[in-house]
């Protein structure tokens, strides 16, 4: 299964990224919006984790973007917030998958809430 995380910030993209690895995903990386959106788009991942504050192209930009786009709009987007969970209801609303505050999966040592959020929603998707 491969992941395309979108995420700024260096440590959370390693830290997430090796987390992803140590369960046996496949991940792809970007550090901005826009190459977020390409990579998407070229590569098809079976999932996508997008964090809101993104340079470039916002997180709530991006997924705004793939799901109008019908050849992405079917992969699941896990979004990534550090804004609380007023947001949730509004991001699920625009086609978010699930919803994590980066305050739950900001350290190495609770990256299970990361993988199960993961494996929970890719599981939903095999359903469908």
């Amino acid at each position: 299964m491969q992941i395309l995380l979108i995420e700024d910030g260096k440590f959370q993209r390693i830290a997430n990224g090796r987390a992803l690895v140590k369960a046996g995903y496949s991940v792809m990386h970007a550090g901005d919006g826009d190459e977020g959106l390409r990579i998407a788009r070229e590569n098809m991942p079976d999932l996508i984790l997008l964090d809101m504050m993104l340079p470039k192209l916002s997180g709530l930009d991006v997924l705004r973007a793939l799901k109008a786009d019908v050849l992405v709009k079917h992969i699941p987007v896990v979004v990534l917030s550090g804004l609380g969970q007023a947001n949730e209801a509004k991001l699920l609303k625009e086609g978010a998958a699930a919803f994590l505050l980066k305050s739950e999966i900001s350290s190495g040592s609770n990256s299970s809430v990361l993988i199960q959020a993961v494996e929970r929603v890719l599981t939903a998707k095999a359903r469908v």
